[in-house]
C-alpha cells in the first residue's frame, strides 16, 4: 500500500508508529503499532503485516493474564529439552509447525501445552516417556523424532 488518502478528511496519511492500548480482561500492555496515520484525525490505516504486530502482543498480554507460557519461555524450555521445533510439536502435541507458532507469538498455546512444558522443564526425562509412545504405532515413524532431538538428549 502507497500514500492512502484518510477516508475521513481525505489527506494523504503517512507510515508512523504510534503507541496503543491493547486491554485483555482488565489487564494492559502498551505496544508501538506501525501503520498508515492521518495528522488531521484519528484515522489509521493497518496492513495485514501491522495487524501481526498486535495479533502477537495481544496473546502474549492473554499468556498472562491466563497464566500460560510466552514465547521465550516456550524457546527455552524446547531447547533445554534439545528439540526441535518440529520434534517438540510431534511429541508434545500441536503438529509439526506448531511450536514455531508458539515461538513467534501468532499462536497462543494451549494450557495442556503449557502444563506439559512446564513438567517437563523440571523433569526432562520425562520426555522419554513421550518419545517411546511416539514410537508405540503412531503415524510418526520413531526415528524420523530422532533426527530433531540432539546428540546431547539424554533419555
Amino acid at each position: 500500500m502507497s500514500n492512502p488518502s484518510c477516508p475521513e478528511t481525505g489527506v494523504p496519511m503517512h507510515r508512523d508508529v504510534r503507541p496503543i492500548t491493547l486491554i485483555y480482561k482488565s489487564e494492559k500492555i502498551i505496544l508501538d503499532m506501525p501503520g498508515w496515520y492521518c495528522d488531521q484525525c484519528d484515522e489509521s490505516i493497518h496492513t495485514g503485516k501491522d495487524m501481526k504486530v498486535s495479533d502477537q502482543m495481544l496473546n502474549r498480554l492473554k499468556a498472562r493474564v491466563e497464566g500460560l507460557l510466552e514465547p521465550e519461555e516456550i524457546r527455552r524450555i524446547r531447547k533445554k529439552l534439545h528439540l526441535t521445533q518440529q520434534a517438540a510439536g510431534l511429541l508434545i502435541g500441536g503438529g509439526p509447525r506448531a511450536f514455531q507458532k508458539y515461538e513467534s507469538g501468532d499462536l497462543l498455546p494451549s494450557r495442556a501445552i503449557s502444563s506439559a512444558l512446564i513438567l517437563l522443564a523440571h523433569n526432562p526425562k520425562a520426555l522419554g516417556v513421550l518419545k517411546a509412545r511416539r514410537g508405540g504405532g503412531e503415524s510418526v515413524p520413531y526415528n524420523s523424532l530422532d533426527q530433531g532431538l540432539s546428540q546431547r538428549a539424554v533419555f
